[in-house]
């Protein structure tokens, strides 16, 4: 089975499809390698907005984790979970964390309270795991995660854009099949 990167929204839908109908339904069988990573992911505490984390797992029992991440801790932290788990033959870690700046700081907020005010987005931004993730590097913003329509990935766009000091942004929203 080929197994394609899985990004954070994704690991959340998964997981709460998962652990409702694995209560309902009693016991189970094991979880996957591919589950095992997703829900460690998941669980791993402050993971937020402006982190992205991916990963795939191929047949061999290879993790490769990717995405970035704003403290280094969380690097660590999400190598550390996944490592340890039983069928994982080696892992892969191309997490990059993000430079410490406090110029990409104030843009990763004014960002956030910009798509988060405007009417339609503000729904992508409820709960533990947002819908959408603001990743900004060197004064650049990449958007990503999935919206319900082309019309709110076009919205995000362009409120990022309005930002104050933002230099580019690059939209990987995908939206909902």
């Amino acid at each position: 089975m080929k197994s394609l990167p899985q990004t954070f929204l994704g690991l959340a839908l998964a997981l709460t499809g998962l652990s409702g109908s694995a209560l309902a339904r009693g016991p189970q069988a094991p979880l996957t390698l591919e589950q095992q990573v997703r829900h460690e992911l998941l669980m791993l505490p402050y993971i937020g907005v402006f982190d992205n984390l991916n990963y795939a797992v191929d047949a061999n029992g290879v993790v490769t984790l990717s995405g970035e991440v704003v403290r280094p801790i969380d690097k660590y932290n999400a190598e550390q979970a996944v490592k340890s788990l039983a069928g994982v033959a080696r892992l892969d870690d191309q997490i990059e964390v993000l430079p410490l700046s406090p110029f990409d700081d104030r843009i990763r907020l004014a960002t956030f309270r910009t798509l988060a005010r405007a009417t339609p987005l503000d729904r992508y931004f409820w709960g533990v795991h947002p819908a959408i993730r603001i990743i900004v590097k060197n004064g650049n913003v990449t958007l990503d995660g999935t919206v319900l329509n082309d019309g709110d990935r076009t919205h995000a766009f362009l409120a990022a854009n309005s930002v104050p000091g933002v230099f580019s942004v690059t939209n990987n929203l995908q939206t909902e099949k």
